[in-house]
């Protein structure tokens, strides 16, 4: 019983995560404008992995996407990349998951392709979340160090002082997500070792004698020591070996030496 919870609740808790990778990678606010020096702004900006918005102080909000690929920075198609790949295999992790619950039965599939199809599915959601929580963290560096070099801009007195931006709302639920998606992974691949039959049982297997059978006693057992002489069986006393006569030949006994 307790393996099937720790299995469901693993599932639930990466469905969950992989949910928050989706939501995360769609959100628009990966990056906020800082308003910390001038808080009455007629215009806010921010901006997320596809598009760039502008939000004036009148409520109209316009979006504009990147149109290209190539002119955006290294880092940030990386992060691109890495929240892909965690969502894609959070998505394929979901699928093995399902079929792999102990509560469903699918035809005649024994405990020991459930537990492998949990491993599998525990092993993605991990990589998953450790996809996301690597794309959220690297994009976040980004962030500080661009701020950090804003900041030194403005103090040095430089007439052209630029935006500086801070952490969005889509760092943190990429954050969570992946947290999500990580505990879920472990989970199941908890889950697996509960899974797996143990191997209890053993063929007996019977050894019968060649040939004709042979029935044995037990008894004491007499220890040679591997030197003594082979003993022949003595033959009856009238059947012993008869003395010599004078002239060499055998003389046997007669029916008169039994009486």
């Amino acid at each position: 019983m307790s393996t099937t919870i720790c299995q469901v609740m693993g599932f639930i808790v990466s469905s969950l995560g992989v949910a928050g990778c989706i939501v995360a990678t769609a959100m628009d606010m990966w990056s906020t404008q800082d308003l910390y020096d001038n808080p009455v702004t007629a215009v806010f900006q921010y901006q997320g992995l596809w598009r760039s918005c502008v939000r004036q102080s009148s409520g109209f909000t316009e979006c504009r996407p990147y149109f290209t690929i190539l002119g955006l920075p290294a880092m940030f198609q990386a992060v691109r990349a890495l929240m892909i790949v965690g969502i894609v295999l959070g998505i394929l992790g979901l699928l093995v998951c399902i079929f792999a619950l102990k509560c469903i039965r699918i035809g005649s599939m024994e405990d020991s392709a459930k537990a492998n199809m949990t491993l599998t599915s525990g092993i993605m959601f991990i990589v998953a979340g450790l996809c996301a929580i690597t794309g959220v963290s690297v994009f976040a560096n980004m962030l500080v160090t661009n701020f950090w070099m804003s900041t030194a801009n403005m103090y040095q007195g430089m007439q052209n002082v630029q935006n500086r931006y801070t952490f969005g709302s889509a760092l943190f639920v990429g954050w969570v997500a992946g947290g999500l998606a990580l505990v879920g992974g472990i989970m199941m691949c908890l889950a697996c070792r509960g899974l797996i039959p143990e191997e209890s049982r053993y063929k007996a297997v019977s050894y019968n004698a060649s040939g004709r059978n042979i029935s044995y006693r037990t008894g004491p057992y007499k220890v040679g020591s591997g030197y003594e002489p082979e003993t022949k069986p003595r033959k009856a006393a009238g059947y012993e070996e008869a003395a010599r006569s004078e002239d060499g030949r055998r003389s046997y006994p007669s029916k008169y030496d039994y009486v």
